[in-house]
């Protein structure tokens, strides 16, 4: 069996979605008539499948083990987050996620369980259902809004899960851009399709460009209206079209993208909120939420889920691995910056380890209840001023800055100028661009993964005992922003069932 076939887990005419703890998978059914052209996809099914593609990016159960740190997008951006400096996991708990913060997971490729397996299965799920969708665009039944609409969201579901795939199994677009990526599937497939071999990771790049580029003209050219804040608009198109940008340092492109998001995120009424206005980070429907997904009662994963890892409520994992803020990332807050209250220095587990945090709690204790939120409007105001930052805009950056972290501290003021960095991101350069990544680095605490833009940023980093971090996550790898260590390796699956791709020549680096 082709491997990028097996990933075809839900049904595309939303007949058998994915459900929390099921392990009764399907691997495709009427998809695959759609694929030999023996039936026609109508945009009303096609938007059943889109909604359980949607739903895919917070249920659980997509492998066969470890499915308490398997639950969607979120599980995977916690694990990059933890996988930097700013992060600590002092404790194993119950061992969840710790072994991504000691880098010791690598190891699992053999298993269809496991960091490995779990993100690409994952992303590679996503991608194949959406090509079902894309490839039907020309002979789809439905109105012409409708279409174009089902789409659209198609083409950004497969330009984000490549984007994802290349942060994970490559090295990083600039300066390693004919390095070998993820092979590229836009096609429907079937059992006789022929696995394909790596592409560059410049090829990579080249179709989520050409993805989020159509995403963009198939969302602009509808005037249907998203059905929430779970499905992707306009607005969040142009936010991933700056996130991509910004790892192609494409910084013109970034800036155009993100005001647009800022834009028109704005004319749907989402705006800059205070820190009190979206305490918890467990509501989609806080006045700064651009993308997220509500998670209603009987559609919680309780133990398999975001907040019992984050949050330290009686029983739940994050009690017994308590995550914490490094100390010196807590320091570069200024005295009256509200986002203090999103770490406790004063906790009785802090020990000497980091602050414990508090900026991720249940919605609601007794029902698992917790929004996953997955994009903010101010992660675009901070693209936009490392944009305009990286463009000779000094000024502009300085007032689009000053404008965010205003609101969180208002004492604040940035008149830094120019744009170097250290080698390390604790060599102190005083630019602006260094600036506007520690705001970065503080805002987007536990929510972003943290590991993503130190690659594309090319900078090493240290893990100090003195930070907080145990002596056991301490490792000088981390200096080299060259290492492979933080490139994660191809799951034995994928080369047991892909005849273009070799073990031997194929495999990413293990150390």
């Amino acid at each position: 069996m082709n491997a990028i076939y097996k990933y075809t887990l839900m049904s595309l005419l939303g007949i058998a979605l994915l459900t929390a703890c099921s392990e009764d998978r399907l691997e495709t059914s009427p998809s695959t008539a759609v694929a030999t052209g023996e039936m026609t996809l109508s945009s009303s099914k096609a938007i059943a499948a889109i909604d359980g593609m949607y739903r895919f990016l917070y249920m659980y159960g997509y492998t066969s083990g470890w499915q308490h740190e398997e639950f969607g997008l979120s599980a995977i951006n916690l694990a990059a987050d933890l996988m930097g400096e700013d992060h600590i996991q002092a404790k194993s708990g119950s061992g969840w996620f710790y072994y991504d913060y000691l880098y010791d997971v690598k190891g699992d490729f053999s298993h269809n369980q496991g960091r490995p397996y779990g993100v690409w299965n994952f992303f590679y799920t996503l991608i194949s259902n959406a090509n079902y969708v894309t490839s039907a665009e020309d002979t789809m039944e439905g109105s012409s809004d409708d279409v174009k609409y089902v789409v659209g969201q198609a083409y950004a579901i497969r330009a984000f899960s490549y984007f994802m795939l290349a942060q994970w199994y490559a090295r990083t677009l600039v300066g390693h851009e004919n390095e070998p990526c993820v092979p590229i599937y836009t096609e429907p497939t079937t059992k006789e399709t022929q696995g394909k071999p790596r592409e560059t990771t410049a090829k990579v790049y080249e179709q989520i460009d050409a993805d989020i580029a159509r995403a963009e003209a198939l969302l602009s050219a509808t005037s249907r209206v998203r059905e929430s804040k779970s499905h992707l608009g306009l607005a969040e198109i142009y936010g991933l079209k700056a996130r991509i940008a910004q790892v192609e340092e494409k910084w013109d492109v970034a800036l155009t993208a993100a005001t647009n998001a800022i834009s028109e995120a704005s004319s749907e009424g989402v705006q800059i909120a205070s820190v009190s206005q979206f305490a918890g980070l467990n509501n989609v429907s806080a006045a700064n939420v651009m993308w997220g997904m509500k998670i209603i009662s009987d559609q919680a994963t309780m133990y398999a889920s975001f907040f019992t890892h984050m949050d330290k409520a009686q029983g739940k994992y994050g009690a017994s691995a308590p995550q914490q803020i490094s100390r010196s990332l807590y320091a570069k807050m200024g005295e009256k910056d509200e986002r203090r209250a999103w770490w406790n220095p004063e906790d009785a587990d802090n020990g000497d380890n980091g602050y414990q945090q508090e900026k991720f709690k249940f919605l609601n204790y007794q029902t698992w209840e917790g929004d996953y939120i997955f994009m903010r409007i101010e992660e675009m105001y901070l693209v936009k001023a490392e944009a305009e930052c990286m463009l000779g805009q000094d000024d502009a950056a300085q007032q689009t800055l000053n404008t965010l972290i205003g609101t969180r501290d208002k004492n604040y003021e940035c008149t830094k100028t120019g744009k170097d960095l250290g080698k390390l991101t604790s060599d102190k350069t005083n630019s602006l661009r260094e600036e506007i990544i520690n705001q970065r680095r503080i805002e987007l605490w536990g929510e972003f993964g943290r590991i993503y833009d130190i690659r594309r940023l090319h900078q090493g980093f240290e893990r100090k005992t003195e930070d907080g971090h145990p002596s056991s996550a301490v490792d000088p790898d981390f200096a080299d922003p060259e290492s492979y260590k933080w490139v994660m390796v191809i799951p034995q699956s994928e080369f047991d069932g892909n005849v273009n791709m070799d073990l031997n020549k194929d495999q990413n680096p293990f150390d």
